[in-house]
């Protein structure tokens, strides 16, 4: 495993962390001995850093975190969770430090702790940024001993640069992947020049940078792989990146040539990421201990060469970038 400390929170956190969307909700069943057992491999394997949000299973994810803590109590490891996508409607207006202070309370009282180590707000409208009393609020929640750090979860770029302006944002969260690229342009530094921790969700295009996945796999109505394929839920790059199904298999079979003798392609996928110096922590889902281990395994890696890195860029180039580039 790699480790690297998390901007200015301090933190030292393993490169490829926990993201606990997937035993939460929305990616189809995941029984609670399963996640049990995927938080506990997680540990196993090195991983210290676990993000999480009060939404994911309307707390789910959050109480199993509480309940790995009580187990592996001798083992220090760091959670970050979210909050603001339990707004109804989630809309600019409901983003106050009053609301923000409550879902504070119910994930303090989720994850069984006195202080949250780091929040992030949840991918909230972009106009919430241009709000600083807000950040002002999430300010007096240090002050008050709720939250120890905070930062932001985004969709877009730019939204992402509006956020670090602020000098308490300490993280940020953005998708970054084979598929979507553009964080790497400006984003990444701009935050290590702000001392500010980069958190990679969304690393496997949501399966799709497994290599597993074909054109008759099939999706429960419960997975949002099914139900939010046009961003009918929410923002469609959270689905396969925002990119068409089809044309991301299209480049998978192309990306598969370049996988490395003994890995396999989620662990090559993620160890572009890693790649970028920029980058604190990536945060692969895991439904069960087989894809945990997986995903802790591409930390070990060799570094990828000159020639699959600009391989990678060809690929992106000719069959994904016109469609996903500037979106977001």
């Amino acid at each position: 495993m790699q480790y690297a400390t998390l901007g200015s929170t301090g933190f030292p956190v393993s490169r490829v962390g926990f993201g606990a969307w997937a035993i939460g909700a929305d990616w189809g069943n995941v029984t609670e001995a399963d996640a049990m057992a995927a938080l506990h491999t997680a540990l196993d394997e090195g991983i210290t850093f676990f993000d999480t949000a009060d939404a994911y299973g309307d707390g789910r994810s959050e109480r199993l975190l509480a309940r790995l803590r009580r187990e592996r109590s001798a083992v220090d490891f760091t959670i970050a969770t979210k909050a603001g996508r339990r707004l109804n409607p989630h809309v600019t207006a409901g983003y106050t430090p009053r609301n923000i202070e409550e879902f504070v309370d119910r994930s303090l009282e989720n994850l069984d702790v006195e202080a949250l180590d780091i929040l992030q707000l949840h991918c909230p409208p972009t106009d919430v940024y241009y709000h600083p009393e807000l950040f002002g609020g999430l300010e007096d929640l240090v002050r008050d001993g709720k939250i120890r750090h905070y930062g932001v979860s985004v969709e877009r770029v730019e939204e992402a640069l509006k956020a670090i302006e602020y000098p308490g944002v300490e993280t940020v969260q953005i998708i970054f992947n084979l598929f979507r690229q553009r964080p790497s342009e400006l984003l990444f530094s701009q935050a290590v020049a702000r001392d500010v921790g980069v958190i990679v969700r969304v690393p496997l295009a949501s399966g799709l940078l497994t290599g597993k996945m074909r054109r008759d796999t099939s999706f429960g109505a419960d997975d949002h792989r099914n139900y939010n394929r046009h961003g009918e839920a929410f923002d469609v790059g959270e689905t396969f990146s925002g990119l068409d199904y089809e044309k991301g298999l299209e480049a998978v079979e192309e990306l598969k040539v370049l996988v490395p003798p003994g890995a396999t392609m989620a662990q090559l996928a993620l160890r572009w990421i890693l790649m970028f110096d920029a980058v604190s922590v990536v945060i692969p889902g895991g439904k069960n201990s087989t894809q945990v281990a997986d995903n802790a395994g591409a930390a070990d890696l060799p570094k990828i060469s000159k020639q699959t890195m600009a391989a990678i860029v060809d690929i992106y180039d000719r069959l994904v970038k016109a469609e996903v580039h500037h979106r977001w």
